[in-house]
C-alpha cells in the first residue's frame, strides 16, 4: 500500500515548473493531486482549478471544486509566486504591494481555508515555498525577498498554533532551479548563476518537489516549523 494513498493535496501554481515537478512528486507517492492556476491547466491525469490567490473569493471558490471532486485538502503546497524585480529607488508601490499580495497574502488565504477543514479532521501539511533570497536577499529583488521571508515567519506562527491538531507547517527555500526564468538566461548569465553554487550546477525541479514530497508524507510528522534549503549551498550560514 502506498503511504498516505488516497489524501487529497492541492498545490498552487502548480501547471508548471517547481508547482508540477511537486504535483508530480505527490501523485508519485500515490496522493490525489489537485492544480490551481490562474488559467487552471493541470498536467495530465490531474484535476485542475482556476484560482487566483490575490482573491479571497478566488481562493474559497477553487477549494469547494476540489473538495466537490476529490474531498477535504489534507496536504496544501503553497507555491503560486510572481517577481517584479527592480531597484528600490525605481520600484513602485505597486510592484511592492502586488508582489506581497501574491506571495505573501496569497499563502495566508490558501493555508487559512485549507486549515479550516484540517483543524477539524485533526491532520494536515502545509508547505510553503520560499527562496534562498528571502534568507540572503538581492539586489533588484527586494518585494521578492521580503514576501519570501514573510513567508519562514508565518510558516513558523502556524507550526506553533496547529501543532496540538497534528498539522504542520514548513518552508522548502530553493536556489538556482532549472525554470522558464533561468532557461531565458544568456549563458552568461547562466555562468554567473551556476558559479554562485557550490555545486556548479542549477537544480532540477524534481530535487525541490522530492524535498515538498518527504515534508507532506508520514515520515515528517515530527518536523513541523522547519526551513529545509534546496540550494546547492548557496544559502548556508543563512
Amino acid at each position: 500500500m502506498v503511504e498516505n494513498e488516497g489524501r487529497v493535496a492541492l498545490v498552487t501554481g502548480g501547471n508548471r515548473g517547481i508547482g508540477a515537478a511537486c504535483a508530480a512528486a505527490l501523485a508519485a507517492d500515490g496522493q490525489r493531486v489537485a492544480v490551481a492556476s490562474r488559467g487552471g491547466e493541470a498536467p495530465a491525469g490531474m484535476f485542475g482549478v482556476r484560482m487566483d490567490v490575490t482573491s479571497t473569493e478566488s481562493v474559497e471558490k477553487a477549494f469547494a471544486e476540489v473538495e466537490a471532486e476529490l474531498g477535504p485538502v489534507d496536504i496544501l503546497v503553497s507555491n503560486a509566486g510572481v517577481v517584479r524585480d527592480t531597484l528600490l529607488l525605481t520600484m513602485s508601490e505597486d510592484a511592492f504591494r502586488d508582489v506581497v499580495d501574491t506571495n505573501l497574502l496569497g499563502a495566508y488565504r490558501v493555508a487559512k481555508r485549507a486549515a479550516r477543514g484540517m483543524i477539524r479532521r485533526r491532520y494536515g501539511r502545509l508547505v510553503f515555498i520560499s527562496s534562498v533570497v528571502g534568507l540572503s536577499g538581492q539586489p533588484g529583488q527586494a518585494n521578492y525577498a521580503a514576501s519570501k521571508a514573510g513567508l519562514v515567519g508565518f510558516a513558523r506562527s502556524l507550526a506553533r498554533e496547529l501543532a496540538p491538531r497534528s498539522i504542520t507547517a514548513n518552508v522548502v527555500a530553493p536556489g538556482p532551479i532549472r525554470t522558464d526564468m533561468t532557461d531565458a538566461l544568456t549563458d552568461a548569465q547562466r555562468e554567473l548563476l551556476v558559479a554562485s553554487v557550490p555545486g556548479k550546477r542549477i537544480g532540477e525541479p524534481e530535487e525541490v518537489a522530492a524535498a515538498v514530497a518527504f515534508l507532506a508524507s508520514e515520515r515528517a510528522a515530527y518536523i513541523t516549523g522547519a526551513v529545509l534549503p534546496v540550494d546547492g549551498g548557496v544559502g548556508m550560514g543563512h
